[in-house]
């Protein structure tokens, strides 16, 4: 019987010919913690008796959810990340380097084949590498730091075909907002979401991220795509490593198949408080926002920015509005900053924050007032997200957000576009 992608790399890291629902144990490629858990993992990895990671070269942390710290709390743990770090000799990427699910990808240390996991849900992002890429809990996290081994039950596969080229005026966060409002939020629990076909091969690298990256929103332990050209040109900017493509076989067995005709989709929103109460834009247009967020770990990349500069070049946002940028990474600001990005953001009335997590998890940068509505290129918008349990989240494209931006309302992008 054929394999699917991701039966075949835990195939590969177990050393044993696997199928859905088997239960393996399985090494580990790359291990990755972020400030809002590592400091969890490293306690457990304490009380575990751990002395030292099972290599170095292999784990990585990364400060981002709250970088710079907002409080002395806050403080203390980025503080006990710098002291384990230093002590077991890793690798961490300190703040401002950016978002961790942007560096780990840049570092090259991630591609197909590989096996990945890291202390946040959306560590799925890296199966845009045709990698398998899940999240873990802090405690799993710090038994895989000391192994460098990691147990699994073999997701089933529900595999998304994608028919058709996306229309002007609409992008890849358009197309899994549809594709989440259609299974919704537990339509593909503990399964491997496959996403193929002519639609998803038109993407950008930039936007097969944003793609994979939401997988979680349906409940998909992983969102995985076959490597192509521009997989291998994309990784060729950052590592001379050589990887092998994993593809599923003709006969492979899977436990949903979807296909879908994008050609006539339309810009996509979010409504409150589900990530899966979505809506063609014209529904919610007209509704006020107060703020508007373009960034994080869903659309912080590079061709985010630029899709929203080309709205906003020569223009002011809306005087009630407060849009606030966060780039993905250090190496994206420095790039924007070149391109003349950064200047056409800030020219418009944006206030650009430092590049990692920014006000998506609620934090600092941009905690909403009370009742406020706010338009975001995040990947979540459950009550209480950016911090105010009384604020409401639209989801939506850099290219939505920005125009809402300039009218102060939700509005349709497509009417900025020639």
């Amino acid at each position: 019987m054929g394999q699917t992608i991701i039966e075949k790399i835990l195939s590969s890291h177990s050393g044993q010919e696997v199928y859905a629902n088997d239960i393996v144990v399985a090494r580990v490629d790359f291990i990755m913690g972020q400030d809002g858990t590592s400091p969890l993992a490293i306690r457990a990895f304490e009380e575990m008796g751990g002395s030292k990671v099972f290599d170095p070269d292999r784990v990585a942390l990364v400060i981002d959810h709250s970088a710079p710290s907002p409080n002395e709390g806050v403080s203390a743990l980025h503080q006990l990340m710098r002291r384990f770090a230093r002590e077991k000799g890793i690798h961490l990427y300190d703040i401002g380097e950016g978002v961790c699910h942007q560096v780990v990808p840049e570092s090259g240390r991630v591609g197909p084949g590989t096996l990945v996991i890291g202390a946040d849900s959306h560590t799925c992002t890296y199966g845009a590498l045709n990698a398998f890429s899940t999240g873990v809990g802090s405690t799993d996290l710090a038994g895989a730091l000391i192994s460098g081994q990691m147990w699994f039950k073999v997701p089933e596969t529900f595999k998304f075909v994608c028919h058709g080229t996306l229309p002007r005026g609409v992008y890849a966060k358009d197309l899994i907002l549809y594709l989440i409002g259609d299974v919704t939020a537990d339509g593909a629990t503990y399964m491997a979401a496959e996403y193929t076909g002519e639609a998803i091969a038109g993407l950008s690298m930039d936007g097969r991220f944003t793609i994979a990256n939401m997988a979680i929103e349906m409940g998909a332990k992983a969102g995985l795509m076959e490597a192509d050209e521009k997989t291998f040109a994309w990784l060729a900017r950052f590592t001379r490593r050589q990887f092998i493509p994993v593809s599923p076989d003709p006969d492979a067995r899977y436990a949903r198949i979807k296909e879908y005709d994008v050609s006539n989709l339309e810009p996509q929103v979010a409504r409150p408080h589900r990530v899966d109460n979505v809506c063609p834009v014209a529904e919610v247009a007209g509704t006020p926002i107060q703020q508007a967020v373009i960034g994080t770990c869903t659309n912080g990349r590079l061709e985010d920015l630029r899709i929203a500069a080309q709205i906003l070049a020569g223009k002011r946002i809306h005087r009630d509005v407060r849009l606030i940028v966060a780039p993905a990474s250090k190496r994206i600001y420095l790039q924007a900053m070149q391109e003349g990005i950064i200047q056409t953001l800030v020219e418009s009335g944006a206030a650009v924050v430092t590049p990692g997590c920014g006000p998506c998890v609620g934090t600092h940068n941009g905690v909403p007032s009370d009742g406020e509505n706010v338009i975001s290129t995040a990947n979540r918008n459950f009550k209480g997200r950016m911090g105010n349990s009384k604020a409401f989240i639209y989801l939506a494209s850099p290219a939505t957000v920005a125009a809402s931006a300039l009218t102060g309302r939700i509005t349709d992008p497509r009417e900025f576009l020639g």
